[in-house]
């Protein structure tokens, strides 16, 4: 046993689980890809106040789970909580909005962190799929994210999900609901640090889980009676947009979401599979957030899909995703020279396309074969010095356990063909 274990709250992906969360990326991503959106990459920490202007000096995020790095100088730098500001952050950077063919459409996967309390659905290690639209205020952009997350959502035939919606109104309209909802606020019964919340960002007293809070609620001023006439179309059309895509969604008026650079339209993703932590992915639209974080005007909006939260949501369904198998044939040489050709073959194979393993370490014939069964190939090749004296190798179904002769020269257009005749 090793010394070391990994942090509380996090988690290793080892084979073959691993597998799942690999393609589970990959079904999210594909969508994404044909629509246009290219792939983007950014470090694993940004500056503290890159996320404290963007994501808001309020949310829980900031002011209790980021986690802050202690570094020579004065520099203050954080691990990224989440992806969109670092994402925007590059872009802008790059002037990739300066190159005129807005809106600049990205994509990315990777890491994020957050000091929470561990369970099953929240870790402080965790693994998402964003997506970024920035610079084009246009609800068919809104619309057309929304239903890319399904469409990969479905792919991985998830039926037990569903789509909550939103609109927070904008600059012109909610400064009047906040006035309303921070004066009906101030007269319940709320703890120190919520009360402090209801002076910064009173919305996101609507997001509290809390029952005791919940319960206070009922009776609160809703968005939908304060939105602007601009509010009200945008979000119509948002509506109609995913109607007609197919695409049902339950309209939730409490729905804010953590963070404070969402506008307009915001979303949720929720799975009944999951217990407390229903949410497994969401986003909305933040038009104001390139300005906050010292760059132009540039209405935006994107989300970001729970890796981790995916998987759970598949196990809850008892969905097992047809993975490829790692192996598709396993080389088992009997003999040093039958273990240079084999090696040999091996390498052809995989230039071919072909997943091939070989039998390492000298191994026995049985312990070899054991090997080949565990590996999950469908073929063993196996060769001893009487084969390649006959210039063949054995070619064995390990599902069938039928067992030919094949020609050297021919193994590799023999497998290459089995392998496209399975698809």
């Amino acid at each position: 046993m090793s010394t070391f274990k990994a942090p509380k709250g996090t988690y290793d992906l080892t084979p073959p689980d691993s597998a799942v969360y690999l393609a589970v990326r990959e079904a999210i991503s594909t969508p994404l890809k044909r629509a246009g959106y290219g792939y983007i990459e950014t470090p694993g920490f940004e500056q503290v106040d890159l996320f404290s202007r963007g994501v808001g000096e309020s949310t829980d995020i900031v002011t209790k789970e980021m986690y802050t790095l202690t570094q020579r100088g004065s520099e203050r730098l954080a691990l990224r909580p989440e992806g969109t500001a670092s994402v925007l952050r590059a872009a802008l950077e790059a002037n990739l909005h300066k190159a005129g063919n807005l809106p600049v459409k990205l994509w990315y996967s990777g890491s994020y962190y957050r000091y929470e309390r561990p369970q099953a659905g929240r870790y402080r290690h965790f693994s998402q799929v964003g997506a970024e639209a920035i610079g084009a205020e246009d609800p068919a952009l809104d619309a057309e994210l929304i239903i890319l997350a399904v469409d990969a959502y479905k792919s991985l035939g998830l039926k037990n999900f569903r789509l909550l919606l939103n609109s927070l109104g904008d600059k012109e309209c909610r400064p009047a609901y906040r006035a309303a909802l921070q004066e009906f606020l101030r007269g319940l019964d709320l703890d120190e640090d919520t009360r402090r919340r209801i002076e910064i960002n009173p919305l996101r007293v609507l997001d509290d889980k809390r029952e005791s809070v919940q319960q206070q609620l009922v009776g609160a001023p809703m968005l939908r009676d304060h939105l602007c006439e601009a509010c009200k179309e945008y979000h119509e059309r948002v509506r109609e947009l995913l109607t007609a895509a197919g695409v049902a969604f339950e309209d939730d008026e409490k729905l804010v979401r953590g963070l404070d650079y969402y506008t307009r339209t915001t979303f949720e993703f929720v799975h009944g599979g999951l217990g407390s932590q229903s949410a497994v992915g969401g986003g909305g639209r933040y038009d104001g957030l390139s300005e906050m974080i010292g760059g132009p005007a540039l209405p935006s909006v994107g989300w970001a899909l729970g890796v981790d939260r995916t998987v759970l949501a598949l196990k809850a369904e008892g969905i097992e995703l047809d993975l490829p198998a790692a192996t598709q044939v396993f080389a088992v040489p009997l003999g040093e020279e039958a273990r240079r050709v084999l090696f040999g073959l091996v390498t052809e194979l995989r230039r071919a396309g072909v997943a091939t393993d070989f039998a390492f370490g000298g191994k026995g014939l049985k312990n070899a074969m054991k090997s080949a069964n565990r590996s999950g190939a469908r073929y063993a090749l196996v060769a001893g010095e009487r084969d390649l004296a006959e210039g063949a190798v054995q070619l064995k179904d390990l599902e069938s356990g039928e067992q030919k002769a094949v020609a050297l020269d021919e193994v590799v257009t023999v497998l290459s063909e089995l392998q496209a005749a399975r698809g």
